[in-house]
C-alpha cells in the first residue's frame, strides 16, 4: 500500500522518477496485493495499481535514493543490509535508510502491520501513509526541515 500512497501523491512531481515496493522478508514474494489493500485504495480513489511483491534486493540501494522502512523491525533489517554494502565501497552512492513514520509528524512512528487484523487496520495505514507521503515531500523534496 506505501508505494501504491506514495506514487499517487507525488504522481504529478517530475522530481520523482521511480518509486517502487520490496519486503526484508519473501513472505508474499510472487503475490500481489492483499484483497483489503485494494478495497481502501479503491475507496480513496487509487485504482490503477498493480504490484507484484519481491524481495529487497542489494542493487535497490544503489537504484533508489531513499529506501523508506515501515516499522523498526524492517528499518534494522535494511541498515544492517546498506552496512554491509558500505564496507566495501563509497556510501555516498548509497539509498538513505530511514523509517518512513519520521516524515510523518510524530518521530518514530510505525505503521503496525494490518495483515492480520480487519479492514479498519489497513484504513488507518493508509492515513498514515499519507501523511508520511506529504511529510517526506515537504521535508526532503520541498526543504522544510522546521517540521
Amino acid at each position: 500500500m506505501g508505494e501504491a500512497v506514495f506514487r499517487h501523491r507525488t504522481s504529478s512531481d517530475p522530481r520523482i522518477k521511480l518509486v517502487d515496493s520490496a519486503g526484508t522478508e519473501s513472505y508474499n514474494v510472487g503475490n500481489g496485493p492483499d484483497e483489503r489493500t485494494m478495497a481502501v485504495l479503491k475507496e480513496n480513489g487509487i485504482v490503477d495499481y498493480s504490484h507484484v511483491a519481491r524481495k529487497v534486493k542489494k542493487s535497490d540501494f544503489n537504484r533508489f535514493d531513499y529506501v523508506l522502512a515501515m516499522d523498526r523491525s524492517n528499518l534494522r533489517d535494511l541498515q544492517v543490509l546498506r552496512q554491509r554494502l558500505a564496507a566495501g565501497g563509497d556510501t555516498e552512492k548509497l539509498a538513505h535508510v530511514v523509517l518512513f513514520g519520521d516524515y510523518g509528524g510524530e518521530k518514530g512512528e510505525e505503521i503496525i502491520d494490518p495483515w492480520y487484523g480487519e479492514l479498519w487496520g489497513f484504513e488507518v495505514a493508509y492515513e498514515q501513509l499519507v501523511r508520511f507521503s506529504d511529510g517526506f515531500i515537504k521535508k526532503v523534496l520541498d526543504g522544510d526541515h522546521e517540521n
